[in-house]
C-alpha cells in the first residue's frame, strides 16, 4: 500500500511536489513516518528506495536497538536510528520531524508517554506506552507521564511524571512541536495551562508528551 503526496501527514518534512505517491509506515500513519523517507528524504544516505532496501537487507539499521530489514518500518518521536558507528533521533522541529545526530550512549535510551494503565490478577500493573510497549510496574505511574526506557535492558530507567514545572513537547495539533512549562492541572476539566515563550495556553493532556 502506497500513500498519495496529498494525504502526507503534516509532519513529514517532504514538499508537496514530487512523485504522486510515497511509501506508507506499516502502521501509525498519523504519528510516524516509514524509515526509508528517513535515510533517502531526511537524511540523503540514499537516492532511491532500492538503494535503501539494500542498506537495509546488509543489516546496516537498527532502530531502537533493533534490526530493521523493511523498508516500511515506522519511526514515531524520540526513537533512535543507528548505522554502524553513527546514531540519531527523531524530533519535532518547526511542525516538521526531523533527525539529529546524538552520542552513542544516548542511543541506549529513549522517551515514551504513558497512554493506558491496567490493573491485572493479584494487583498487578501493567502500563502501555506511546510506541506499542507494555511494561509490568509497581511504581506509582500515571497515564499522561513519561517514562525513559533503557533499550538495552528493556526496563523502565526513569519517570517523568506530568506535574507543575515538567518540561512537554506538543505532539500533534496547531501547536506540533512546541515545547513549553506546565503551569497548572486542572484534574476536575482534565485540562493543562502551559507557557510556551511568552505565550500562556490551555490544552488538553492527550496532546502534550513530557521531556526532560
Amino acid at each position: 500500500m502506497h500513500l498519495k503526496r496529498t494525504e502526507m501527514p503534516r509532519t513529514w518534512p517532504l514538499p508537496k511536489k514530487g512523485t504522486k505517491f510515497l511509501a506508507k509506515p506499516s502502521h501509525g500513519l498519523k504519528k510516524a513516518i516509514p524509515v526509508v523517507i528517513v535515510i533517502r528524504d531526511m537524511m540523503k544516505l540514499c537516492k532511491t528506495k532500492k538503494e535503501v532496501k539494500k542498506m537495509l537487507n546488509l543489516g546496516k539499521v537498527k532502530v531502537n536497538g533493533k534490526l530493521i530489514r523493511e523498508e516500511k518500518y515506522p519511526m514515531s518521536l524520540f526513537d533512535n536510528l543507528s548505522m554502524e558507528d553513527k546514531n540519531f533521533r527523531l524530533v519535532l522541529k518547526g511542525k516538521k520531524f526531523s533527525i539529529i545526530e546524538i552520542k552513542h550512549e544516548e542511543a541506549d535510551r529513549k522517551i515514551a508517554k504513558i497512554i493506558n494503565k491496567k490493573v491485572l490478577k493479584k494487583n498487578k500493573v501493567q502500563i502501555n506506552l506511546s510506541d506499542g510497549r507494555n511494561y509490568m510496574v509497581d511504581k506509582n505511574m500515571r497515564v499522561g507521564d513519561s517514562v525513559i526506557i533503557n533499550l538495552r535492558e528493556n526496563k523502565i530507567a526513569e519517570i517523568l511524571p506530568l506535574k507543575t514545572g515538567c518540561r512537554v513537547i506538543f505532539t500533534r495539533g496547531k501547536h506540533v512541536g512546541e515545547e513549553g512549562t506546565v503551569e497548572d492541572i486542572d484534574e476536575e476539566r482534565k485540562s493543562i495551562n502551559l507557557k510556551v515563550g511568552r505565550e500562556k495556553l490551555n490544552s488538553k493532556p492527550d496532546i502534550l508528551m513530557v521531556i526532560k
